[in-house]
């Protein structure tokens, strides 16, 4: 079972998540980059609709990652989570607002070569790597259209993020994620297993898709966050319809844009209140992130010029240290826990 701590007091606040029509999208680009720019600045978070997509396409990649899944751990494991940010793991990542690990099995696909000896074989999932290859391009046609919007809205060419985001070249680090979160027994009594502890993505945008009614997904504008990683802070639960793509703004989205765009931390919440959701829950997400020799830096020049490979690096590194962190303070409230009991069990005339 997966780590497990008492669930904080959480503070709800309704917010409108912006919904953004892709139709017609060559007549309507100037009105729908007036849109998805508004949503970045004010909210963050944002749905697709009229994206393309059809609702088969996205039902038979839930049925493909689903099978993957079901697949026993051993066989799951011959195409383990490697350095090149590819490959299946289970109750691995670690958040730094939990310091604990997520519970959930995830396995990250790519379009090149990263993905060498780490597609699992036809003879376990019939035809998984044509049909996720075919899948992940037709999200990327998609995001190339959002990267179309927000290059003009930043007054950069329309080409600009689409040149530094091309997944036919060698060194593309996009990334799609098939996620399954474990099923949890109904009546937790506040007690919190992690599905997704609270984190902000550090790629250019995400895009997600869910199934309805599997909710638990949760944000916290970073406009509107306070504390670190928000905890403490007022958050809203997001459950979009079938169909939708859910949206977020990236710590890189954020950078290029000299911080007009704000980044946003989200979470999926662990079951604990009627009409949560309790059982498996599975997801698609999307990470546009840059070339490695992508070179970034906003319109205003706000901060100094970086690589993709160097901003990866550098988020990596961040998150280490906030991490070191989180179990740090873990390991000093345990220590002082342990302390309180034992003296209270002198005080009691209780002897170890």
């Amino acid at each position: 079972m997966a780590a497990k701590t008492t669930a904080p007091s959480t503070l709800y606040q309704p917010r409108d998540i912006p919904s953004v029509s892709l139709s017609n999208f060559d007549a309507r680009i100037d009105e729908i980059t007036n849109q998805l720019c508004d949503a970045a600045e004010n909210v963050g978070f944002f749905s697709i609709i009229d994206h393309g997509i059809s609702p088969t396409e996205i039902k038979d990649m839930f049925a493909l990652s689903e099978a993957f899944f079901s697949l026993p751990d051993d066989v799951k494991a011959t195409v383990p989570w490697n350095v090149n940010n590819v490959g299946w793991e289970k109750n691995s990542q670690v958040r730094p607002s939990t310091g604990v690990a997520d519970f959930k099995e995830s396995y990250q696909l790519q379009f090149g070569s990263n993905m060498t000896n780490t597609w699992i074989s036809d003879s376990h999932v019939p035809g998984f790597r044509s049909k996720s290859l075919t899948f992940m391009h037709r999200v990327q046609r998609v995001s190339e259209q959002l990267m179309t919007c927000f290059a003009r809205g930043l007054g950069f060419p329309d080409d600009y993020f689409i040149k530094v985001h091309d997944v036919s070249r060698s060194n593309s680090q996009t990334t799609m994620r098939l996620l399954h979160y474990f099923a949890l027994p109904e009546g937790l009594n506040g007690t919190v297993y992690h599905r997704a502890g609270a984190h902000a993505d550090w790629d250019l945008l995400t895009l997600l898709f869910q199934h309805e009614g599997q909710n638990g997904l949760e944000i916290c504008p970073g406009r509107d966050a306070v504390t670190q990683f928000a905890l403490g802070d007022t958050w809203t639960k997001v459950d979009l319809s079938a169909g939708d793509i859910i949206c977020n703004i990236g710590d890189l989205l954020m950078s290029w844009s000299d911080d007009r765009f704000k980044s946003t931390f989200h979470r999926v919440k662990t079951p604990c209140e009627p009409g949560d959701y309790y059982g498996d829950r599975y997801s698609i997400a999307y990470f546009n992130q840059p070339c490695k020799d992508a070179v970034i830096q906003g319109p205003k020049r706000k901060y100094p010029v970086v690589t993709g490979e160097e901003f990866t690096a550098a988020a990596m590194k961040r998150n280490f240290a906030a991490l070191q962190e989180k179990k740090k303070a873990l390991a000093q409230e345990t220590a002082e826990n342990s302390k309180v009991a034992a003296l209270a069990r002198t005080d009691v005339g209780v002897t170890a």
